[in-house]
């Protein structure tokens, strides 16, 4: 999926513009100063106030009950799981798209006894409504397992930062509600659909039982998950994060970068979306038949770009991107992320300036053209 660096292979003169993920985000000095000054304490036994001010923040921006601070998106999500289905042989419904059933090691199986029923993911990030109330097993007899989970992800990382309609959201919640089937939204990247939308978070998790988010992904944290939902949800998810090996002790010194992320970072996610724009309009500009972006569907920081694989070998262009020749006038050496043998995507975060995104854009058209005269298009 990714491409190793090596910076050695490259001038003192060239600039690097990594935009494979917003994972390698780094903290701001705002966070780095909050961290280095944090209060903290023993937070398995309940005593780190930092902690516990995130956590109290943090639900009370999604307008849940209570929250509580993991180590990653991957371990909220496994924990959600657990906590909801709390017997083996339950049977969760999601998109065959979703990151917890592609990216996550098939968790919820190997670790918790779940099994995972999966339905086709829209380009949207939706899946068809009539499918859903078809696949929750009614009455089960002994032969089957127990819907006891549906699973809904927004924005969607696989569908390229899709954020997902309110009102299919509504629909999803009215149907889990006819048979008391819990909802979990994947909201990893939440805040940026509550960026887009122009709406509180709150109205992004309106619709469902328990929502995650992450910390270290756009908002620039070093560490960090907040899983929220009701009151008992989170007391059943205290006692599976410690068996997951999740307890923290002083984890004040991280959950501080949190308490600005929530005051400084979400806001300015519009910048991101903005940015992965303007390399979209830029590469949609070179009209290119080899290289395919579609500009309506570029509603976030996640920007996917769809490859002629019969003339452009994924593994060859992110070499090419990253590499500064003799002859290149453009002294940038731009890195993406494969997601497939016909895609590559390009993730915007808050360390990306308007600097880079310029460069991106000169370094990314020099490309397409060698390709396009290559194979004189």
């Amino acid at each position: 999926m990714y491409e190793k660096i090596i910076k050695g292979d490259l001038g003192a003169d060239v600039k690097i513009v990594d935009l494979r993920t917003d994972t390698i985000s780094r903290p701001t000095t705002e966070m780095r100063e909050a961290m280095y000054g944090a209060e903290v304490g023993d937070d398995v036994y309940g005593e780190d106030p930092t902690v516990t001010e995130l956590e109290r923040r943090s639900a009370e921006l999604l307008g849940k009950d209570d929250a509580i601070f993991v180590v990653s998106g991957t371990m909220a999500n496994l924990i959600a799981m657990m906590a909801h289905c709390s017997h083996r042989g339950s049977e969760i419904i999601a998109g065959d798209k979703s990151h917890t059933f592609r990216l996550e090691q098939g968790g919820a199986s190997q670790l918790a006894g779940i099994q995972t029923s999966t339905i086709k993911t829209k380009d949207d990030g939706t899946f068809d409504l009539d499918e859903l109330r078809n696949m929750i097993r009614k009455n089960p007899d002994i032969h089957e397992p127990i819907t006891s989970l549906i699973l809904v992800e927004n924005t969607h990382n696989l569908c390229g930062g899709r954020v997902v309609p309110l009102e299919w959201l509504e629909k999803v919640n009215g149907i889990a509600a006819e048979h008391g089937i819990p909802i979990h939204m994947d909201g990893a990247r939440m805040m940026n659909a509550a960026v887009y939308l122009k709406v509180t978070p709150r109205r992004i998790v309106r619709d469902v039982d328990s929502v995650c988010f992450c910390l270290s992904k756009g908002l620039g944290c070093p560490i960090g998950s907040i899983l929220a939902g009701s009151a008992d949800f989170i007391t059943k998810a205290r006692r599976i994060r410690k068996v997951l090996g999740g307890g923290w002790r002083q984890a004040g010194i991280i959950a501080a970068a949190g308490l600005v992320a929530l005051e400084t970072m979400i806001d300015r996610l519009k910048i991101d979306h903005e940015n992965a724009y303007k390399i979209a309009k830029a590469i949609h500009q070179t009209k290119s038949n080899l290289f395919k972006v579609d500009l309506s569907r570029i509603q976030s920081n996640i920007l996917l770009v769809y490859l002629d694989r019969s003339k452009v070998p994924v593994k060859e262009l992110q070499r090419r991107l990253q590499s500064v020749t003799d002859t290149d006038d453009v002294r940038a050496s731009v890195r993406c992320s494969s997601l497939k043998d016909d895609c590559v995507r390009f993730v915007l975060y808050h360390e990306i300036s308007e600097e880079d995104v310029r460069l991106a854009i000169k370094k990314i058209q020099l490309v397409i053209r060698e390709y396009d005269n290559k194979f004189q298009i």
